[in-house]
């Protein structure tokens, strides 16, 4: 970023009304240049990729891919971008998930438009931003024993993991494909997330993957 340039910022949310919320704040900035906004995880990498931003605000969850994975996917894209999640959720898992998975920030959406002017700030010059009630989270997060999957939950994040789907899967281990559910199902309360790809990245993550 070329000095006294503005901080360039893309944001993410599936709601657009907090999009444009978000847009009208910064946008008061003139350290500050909004340069696109995407209303899914997926549209996010996408938009990334094409506009190179300094800055991604990201939601947490966004649907099909949540706001986890698509920082994943960002970072390894474009690593000098600087991914901050905002979200309503505060929930130890959530925060780590998304320090593990390299965000430099963690803001929660009622946050005011002075401490997301310093976010964005911060962010680009390398600094970790996280709004303060959750520092104790965090440090409770990183401190708890990572969840144990079973054999059999491993084997069935594997192969969700090569693309094949529950039929897919039931058929390969001799199992119902509802037997395969509820193996996903576990996996994901453990891994405190909401979707298949977003298990697969936290396992990934976690090292429960090989």
């Amino acid at each position: 970023m070329a000095e006294h340039a503005p901080v360039r910022v893309l944001l993410a949310d599936d709601h657009p009304v907090v999009r444009e919320g978000l847009s009208a704040m910064l946008d008061l900035d003139g350290g500050i240049e909004v340069v696109g906004q995407a209303g899914s995880g997926e549209e996010a990498v996408l938009q990334a990729t094409r506009l190179e931003p300094d800055i991604v605000l990201l939601d947490l969850r966004m649907g099909a891919m949540d706001g986890v994975a698509a920082t994943g996917h960002i970072l390894r894209a474009l690593p000098r971008t600087k991914v901050v999640i905002v979200t309503t959720y505060e929930d130890d898992a959530d925060i780590l998930r998304a320090v593990e998975a390299g965000a430099a920030g963690y803001l929660l959406k009622g946050s005011s438009r002075e401490e997301l002017v310093h976010a964005v700030k911060a962010a680009a010059r390398g600094e970790t931003v996280l709004t303060p009630s959750l520092a104790p989270k965090l440090f409770r997060a990183r401190v708890v024993e990572p969840p144990v999957l079973s054999d059999r939950e491993r084997e069935v994040l594997q192969l969700v993991r090569q693309g094949l789907t529950n039929a897919d899967i039931g058929r390969r281990l001799f199992i119902s494909e509802a037997t395969v559910k509820t193996h996903l199902l576990r996996s994901f309360k453990k891994l405190a997330v909401s979707d298949r790809t977003a298990a697969v990245m936290a396992a990934l993550d976690r090292g429960l993957l090989s």
